[in-house]
């Protein structure tokens, strides 16, 4: 009774003021109208009347936190509110009549641990000095959003030595694919290298396919250990320097224009941004001296 009573109080108004036939009024509503009937003739109980008034305070409590009540905290609340010793059972029936939820935490998502064979030591051990190009290189994916909330995903690889971008590559999803490429990328442009590769244990650089380019092109696996982003630095200095001096100052709309700003400039900080760490000369710059 207590589910459907605003609807009868509707139907109520709606017969008297406007003329509409109850028939109509309560296919509408999805009730019947013999229950509609018996609405009208009802006479609540002591127990009723109590029901009554509960389901109000727990709408009216609900809604005061927002909806963050599920039928046990109802219980405690309101219960201390009443003086009362109502059991949560009740307090759960007449939330589910008045089809009222608790908003609940996303679950934080399971991540099944890497195999064993895939998952390398922090052989690198933040030690980021390097004595020539193609020694040691560090690669991550970050993402980035455009539009309404849709997303692209930015893999790179960085050179320690002179902090220039290797490769890159952009893409709707982050998969696997993402990452292969930008390594081929990297080798393709940079054939007949060993370089010792940082990254963290995503699910990407554990992988079987990561673990087979490794065999092809003999690289050296290095992965951060968990929790601790400082072990891969360098690239992750880099989404910093990226996304204040381009990618925050820009709105985009379309995945053309993400790819469009961020080929701008890998192009510009490869070749045009000059520091003084490199003694005033840009990455690429550095390079071709060595």
């Amino acid at each position: 009774m207590v589910r459907h009573v605003k609807w009868y109080q509707a139907i109520q108004e709606l017969h008297h003021e406007k003329g509409y036939t109850v028939a109509a009024l309560c296919a509408l509503g999805g009730v019947a109208r013999s229950a509609y009937y018996k609405w009208l003739k009802w006479t609540p109980s002591a127990r009723e009347r109590e029901g009554y008034m509960l389901a109000k305070e727990v709408k009216r409590r609900y809604d005061k936190r927002d909806g963050i009540l599920g039928y046990r905290q109802m219980r405690t609340q309101l219960n201390r509110k009443l003086h009362q010793k109502y059991n949560k059972k009740r307090y759960y029936r007449i939330m589910r009549a008045l089809g009222l939820k608790a908003v609940i935490r996303k679950k934080r998502p399971h991540y099944v641990n890497a195999t064993a064979l895939h998952v390398a030591e922090n052989k690198m051990n933040r030690n980021f000095a390097a004595s020539a190009p193609n020694v040691k290189w560090s690669t991550d994916v970050t993402e980035l959003k455009y539009g309404n909330g849709r997303k692209a995903y930015l893999s790179a690889i960085i050179d320690v030595y002179d902090n220039s971008i290797v490769s890159w590559v952009l893409s709707h999803f982050n998969n696997n694919t993402l990452v292969m490429d930008t390594l081929k990328k990297a080798y393709v442009k940079n054939p007949d290298v060993s370089p010792m590769i940082q990254s963290d244990r995503g699910f990407q650089y554990t992988s079987h396919e990561y673990n087979r380019l490794q065999l092809k092109y003999g690289f050296i696996k290095s992965m951060s250990r968990v929790s601790r982003c400082l072990d891969n630095q360098p690239i992750e200095r880099f989404w910093g320097t990226y996304k204040s001096e381009s990618y925050y100052l820009t709105k985009y709309d379309t995945y053309e224009d993400v790819h469009r700003a961020v080929d701008r400039y890998m192009r510009y900080y490869n070749n045009y941004r000059y520091t003084e760490c490199l003694e005033g000369l840009s990455p690429n710059e550095y390079r071709r001296a060595a």
